[in-house]
């Protein structure tokens, strides 16, 4: 297949956009079909370890993401019915020595516009809103999709960055729905000004309760606030009304901290998702076929690394289709190579971290909170080392 051929990439998302930006390099025509009417992004806060920034630094975007980045002084985890801080990981000076980036949070209306404005500048990234792919065929030399509107697409192959439910998955992999967790999660953000809880505004804490737990942060150079509210529910598959909703909140959190408690009043509840994973598996791809991000190893969030698996996977794709000379099986294998074991250990440790966090009254919180009062900086810095120092990007070496 010709070079001129694009690679189709489905899924207008951090990943995709990361991927074909990451093929835009190396002169790789890409075309994103993305099922919304337009390109865009949920307007809530991410977070971003420094892991994240080998790859922002490789598409040249670094200087772009900090400007428009806050800074947390530190990641707290908090008890919530106590109020004690538990583990205090300073992200200053010590941090940035150790993992040479910064540890940030962002708006992700306003990193998904910096990599859009950045695709729109490459003449070999096509982007193509309203294109929900209904159908496709890997014909062995080229892929063809259909969309719903009947319009159809060709290339030389193809990207399914189309997310943890993703429709690519399910026709590839078949292994059914996403793993629900039997939590759900509430996000807002708010005006800085109208945060009277009497907590931390510069830093990244979650507050870890019985079967719940609290996130907040401070986005937009300090002038809103994130919060994100998650917990154990037997509703977690059910919609409801607003009503039940604040009922529902205002019952489970009715034991926690005053703080943290003061949060969950200012919550919007239009916004409410269950929270569900994907069990780690081998293989991600079939023919000229790949799964990529959420869609091939979707996590928890209990280490804020959901979108940035999604960033490094992109970036390692397209490095190796370029290595490759669009050696669609040799690139797509090395992918699965060596993004298998970091992106599983993602999931597990998610999921092990998720427990961690929700543990119930008893002796289990109690040896949890005795046990991380021993951890200090340098114990902390070493478990981070794993995911904080990046992944490794395969060269033309490879296996």
């Amino acid at each position: 297949m010709a070079k001129r051929d694009p690679i189709l990439i489905v899924g207008g998302g951090l990943g995709g956009l990361t991927t074909a930006l990451a093929l835009a390099r190396h002169g790789w025509p890409t075309r994103v079909l993305e099922g919304a009417p337009q390109f865009g992004a949920i307007g809530y806060g991410i977070q971003f370890g420094p892991n994240v920034f080998h790859e922002f630094d490789r598409l040249g975007l670094s200087e772009q993401v900090l400007a428009i980045a806050d800074f947390p002084v530190a990641l707290s985890m908090m008890d919530a019915l106590s109020g004690k801080e538990l583990v205090h990981i300073p992200t200053g000076s010590s941090f940035r020595a150790r993992f040479k980036y910064p540890y940030i949070v962002v708006h992700r209306i306003d990193l998904h516009n910096i990599l859009l404005d950045a695709c729109r500048r490459h003449d070999a990234v096509e982007l193509v809103p309203d294109a929900m792919v209904m159908n496709f065929a890997d014909r062995g030399d080229a892929v063809a999709v259909e969309t719903k509107d009947g319009r159809a697409f060709s290339g030389a192959a193809l990207v399914a960055a189309d997310g943890l439910s993703s429709w690519f998955r399910a026709r590839l992999i078949g292994d059914g729905d996403p793993r629900p967790s039997g939590y759900v999660a509430f996000r807002t953000i708010v005006p800085m000004a109208q945060v009277k809880a009497d907590l931390a505004r510069d830093n990244s804490a979650l507050w870890a309760g019985p079967g719940l737990h609290v996130v907040h942060y401070p986005l937009r150079q300090g002038t809103e606030f994130n919060i994100v509210a998650v917990f154990r529910t037997a509703t977690h598959a059910e919609r409801g009304d607003p009503a039940a909703y604040r009922a529902e909140l205002e019952y489970t959190y009715r034991n926690v901290h005053p703080a943290a408690r003061a949060l969950i009043g200012m919550l919007d509840m239009r916004w409410r998702r269950a929270v569900s994973d994907r069990d780690p598996i081998r293989h991600w791809h079939q023919g000229r076929v790949v799964l990529l991000g959420d869609a091939a190893h979707a996590p928890l969030q209990s280490l804020a690394q959901g979108a940035g698996m999604a960033i490094e996977d992109g970036a390692c794709l397209g490095e190796l289709i370029a290595a490759t000379d669009g050696d669609f099986t040799s690139a797509f294998r090395r992918f699965e190579a060596a993004r298998l074991l970091r992106t599983a250990r993602v999931q597990l440790e998610s999921r092990a971290i998720w427990d961690f966090y929700h543990l119930d009254e008893g002796v289990a919180r109690d040896v949890r909170n005795a046990t991380v009062a021993e951890w200090d900086e340098a114990h902390l810095f070493k478990c981070l080392a794993w995911l904080y120092d990046g992944a490794v990007v395969p060269d033309a070496k490879g296996p």
